[in-house]
């Protein structure tokens, strides 16, 4: 299906957007296809889980929105796939995440957070993703993202990541320990001095 989204400043980009059915974990994630990235021998691809606050509402909680929006931005330069999977805060889902801040306010970390909760540090996995790069016909990807387990658990499902492209650092005062956090518990490569 065919869908202009608003890159930038009110300019628009014509994508298609293609949903899945049969995936492992049954939810319903997406894809939006920039350009003429399934023609690409490599194209450029990100991983992104759902994320209200940041995408939607703006959240400065969290880097989530600013790399989505560097994600299309690029994309629509370039060609790209973009892969917005179903896994609210890294899989605890809303209400939870939410109560999560509350526990961050108290001085946990996000990582923390979850645990005190009887949530691991992150619960989310890949395989549907791979699933869907795989019903694409995609077999090497250059993957955008900071996260190695996005790499890992894509290449443990048969996907060549080619190469990895790292997402602007996006460091807000709301957000420096969060991201701290992502860099010590995750192993993420973000530079925060």
């Amino acid at each position: 299906m065919s869908v202009p989204l608003e890159v930038a400043g009110g300019e628009f980009a014509l994508t298609e957007i293609i949903t899945f059915d049969g995936l492992d974990d049954g939810r319903e994630h997406l894809v939006v296809v920039f350009g003429d990235a399934l023609d690409q021998p490599v194209p450029i691809v990100r991983l992104h889980s759902e994320c209200l606050t940041g995408d939607v509402l703006g959240s400065s909680r969290c880097d989530c929105g600013p790399q989505l929006q560097e994600a299309i931005a690029l994309m629509c330069e370039r060609g790209g796939i973009l892969l917005y999977l179903r896994q609210e805060g890294r899989d605890i889902g809303l209400y939870n995440k939410l109560d999560a801040y509350a526990l961050q306010d108290t001085g946990m970390d996000t990582f923390e957070a979850n645990r005190a909760l009887n949530f691991l540090d992150d619960q989310r996995t890949y395989s549907s993703a791979a699933q869907m790069l795989v019903a694409l016909g995609l077999k090497e990807v250059e993957i955008l993202s900071n996260n190695p387990e996005k790499i890992r658990q894509l290449r443990e499902s048969g996907v060549v990541v080619h190469s990895q492209r790292l997402t602007g650092v996006h460091v807000t005062d709301s957000n420096r320990k969060y991201l701290k956090a992502k860099v010590v518990h995750a192993g993420h490569s973000i530079d925060i001095d």
